[in-house]
């Protein structure tokens, strides 16, 4: 029987604060280590009386293990020559009269006598007490728990060992998988004989100590298989949420452990079940924090896993209880996919979930499913909206040859069930932005000139005036298809002011090199975008080929009138706002750009890594710009460059 290693006196509170993060020195576990012994006894003849005063007091060094049921020395001899069983030891604790002469001990009280132990200073000597401490209870602890059948008094006995675990100063893991290892083994002994009211206070005993530990795949089922009776338990549900919340945030592999996983996605359909959507919303928003940026990089990819794991059990064809059952097929989908739509209105979640879905990491049978293409619609959605191109750019394919979200949505797709009305939505916020940059366009007139056509010839504007861009930038090399195009522009009365304004534009530019005009130009500087448009309206500027705007006020705007300059070769945008979405223009449509400054200008790697197709470039300043080490070495590449300056980069 332990007395005040046991803190057996001590009432249990509800849910005890870890010693560890309160003040106050913490421990390693020690099992071994070198330490003076001494042993007294306590007879009260006046010889041993004198013998084991401090004066006289003989110590010996030894080599002590603190092993898993008894103490004992490298060397068998003097003091230590017999073991010291843990279940001699009375009492142990610190003799702190004696700190002031240097001697730091450690009275270890046995039937017959006492054990001192002697450390070379405080710290190790607390070191020594609190391992020493854990060693004999938990010995103790499972003497009890093995020896007993009864639920009540082992959950007695495992509250107390919990209780321990928190507040004992001692740090190392096996504080916490210790109560977990004695748990797995109860249930796999005496699980049948548990009632559920028994198994509640099993749990509840244990929850605390799942803050710092990940729960055994027998632990995870059993935790699972209650969770599913406790729909309308809230104090169980509660109990269960710290595991839920360390599990997804510190778990690094779902595939090595999928007991996790299947925990976590028991918990959250039982939430669901319960409260249906908004007590779903409100965990999600538990573990991503109240602050904008979530501080937990894994919770995202493992909620993740849980959804698409879900998912594919839904629509598993071999679980024929779901596909007979629709109305649980579809509640079991409802509930993970109010977790994914809940995830994409995150804004620093999205762009890693558009990354991860962009692949369509979903069964077949779920993208021909018009349930799950209902609620798939709606991060689709929020990923179209969201103003980041890297994120609106998701929807696109991952690669040539594979299939994007629009090629599914799109008229036709496997997963378009509302004529295209979505497709429009989607593709037309992508072509209001970014999606009008040549190189896309080029990606996606193979797969999708059809459904363009079909939307342009039912009014939609963004088809209709990217169709007539798409002219305009030459995507298209084939003569019928540019035929095409021209008929169904034609077919509406917008297509044909679309299709007018192009042919204007055109002749404007055969006009322009037949008139000639400078051959170099420079604005004044804080010029604006509005000067330099209304500058080269008014004159002819057929011939120029060198335009300096250094020091305007231009910025990315102005790149619709500077592609309008057929012969330009020197471009000089110096300390300008001209930013990314105009250096993509320039890039796609001045091809025989020669010369080009850009320094002190707020363009990135997302601008510059489109100037790798300007085969013509043979100067190119970027001096003071965002350009990193891996853009540089694509434009290093360039076949005609011959001086690039990159001072004041990263490179």
């Amino acid at each position: 029987m332990a007395v005040a290693i046991a803190n057996g006196g001590q009432q249990r509170p509800q849910r005890p604060q870890r010693c560890s993060t309160g003040a106050g020195p913490k421990f390693k576990l020690i099992h071994e280590g070198d330490i003076q012994v001494c042993r007294l006894n306590h007879s009260r003849t006046l010889i041993s009386k004198v013998l084991s005063s401090k004066f006289l007091r003989r110590w010996e060094a030894h080599h002590v293990y603190l092993g898993d049921f008894q103490m004992y020395s490298a060397t068998c001899a003097g003091f230590m020559e017999c073991p010291l069983s843990y279940q001699e030891i009375l009492d142990a604790y610190t003799v702190n009269r004696w700190d002031t002469g240097q001697h730091f001990c450690i009275r270890v009280t046995i039937p017959d006598g006492s054990v001192l132990l002697k450390a070379p200073n405080a710290y190790l000597r607390d070191q020594w007490l609190h391992s020493l401490k854990w060693k004999v209870n938990l010995l103790r602890y499972k003497r009890l728990i093995s020896k007993s059948s009864d639920p009540e008094a082992l959950t007695k006995e495992l509250t107390e060992l919990v209780l321990f675990s928190l507040t004992t100063p001692i740090q190392d893991d096996v504080i916490f998988t210790v109560p977990l290892e004695m748990v797995s083994d109860i249930l796999a002994h005496h699980f049948i004989s548990f009632s559920d009211e028994e198994q509640e206070n099993l749990i509840v005993a244990l929850a605390p100590v799942l803050e710092y530990v990940q729960p055994s795949p027998e632990v995870c089922a059993f935790f699972s298989k209650h969770c599913k009776g406790q729909l309308y338990n809230n104090e169980v549900l509660d109990v269960f949420l710290p595991a839920v919340h360390r599990i997804l945030k510190h778990n690094m592999d779902f595939g090595k452990y999928p007991h996790l996983r299947m925990f976590v996605q028991d918990y959250i359909y039982t939430l669901f079940c319960k409260d249906f959507a908004d007590v779903v919303r409100e965990f999600v928003e538990s573990v991503h924090s109240p602050s904008a940026t979530c501080p937990h990089p894994r919770v995202l990819p493992n909620l993740v896993a849980v959804v698409l794991s879900a998912v594919y059990s839904t629509f598993d064809q071999s679980d024929k209880l779901l596909v007979k059952y629709e109305e649980i097929n579809t509640k079991f989908l409802l509930c993970f996919m109010t977790v994914m739509d809940t995830i994409a209105q995150f804004e620093d979640w999205r762009p890693n979930l558009s990354t991860l879905l962009q692949p369509i990491p979903f069964p077949k049978e779920a993208l021909k499913n018009e349930t799950f293409v209902l609620y798939i619609s709606a991060v689709i959605k929020a990923f179209a909206e969201d103003q980041r191109c890297e994120v609106h750019q998701s929807i696109l394919p991952v690669r040539k040859g594979k299939d994007g979200w629009i090629d599914i949505i799109c008229p036709g797709g496997v997963s378009c069930f509302d004529e295209g009305h979505f497709f429009s939505h989607v593709m037309g916020r992508l072509l209001n932005c970014c999606g009008r940059r040549k190189k896309i366009l080029l990606d996606l007139k193979e797969s999708m000139l059809g459904p363009f056509m079909l939307l342009a010839l039912r009014g939609d504007s963004s088809f209709i005036q990217t169709l007539a861009f798409m002219l305009e930038v030459e995507v298209l090399q084939d003569e019928n298809e540019k035929l095409q195009i021209i008929s169904t522009l034609e077919s509406t009365e917008e297509g044909k002011l679309c299709y007018e304004a192009l042919c204007q534009k055109k002749a404007k530019f055969r006009q322009m090199q037949e008139k000639g005009g400078p051959t170099v130009l420079t604005l004044p500087t804080k010029s604006t975008d509005d000067d330099l448009a209304r500058l080269l309206k008014s004159g002819s500027f057929g011939n120029l080929q060198s335009l300096n705007l250094a020091f305007t006020h231009v910025t990315s705007a102005c790149a619709e009138y500077l592609v309008q300059l057929p012969a330009l070769l020197h471009l000089n945008l110096w300390s300008t706002q001209f930013g990314d979405k105009g250096l993509h223009m320039v890039a796609e449509q001045l091809h025989n750009l020669e010369s080009l400054n850009l320094c002190e200008t707020p363009v990135t790697d997302d601008g510059l890594s489109s100037l790798v197709i300007m085969s013509s470039l043979r100067n190119l300043n970027l001096n003071s710009t965002r350009l990193s080490p891996t853009t540089y070495e694509k434009l290093k590449k360039l076949p005609r460059l011959e001086e690039i300056d990159v001072r004041y980069t990263d490179v």
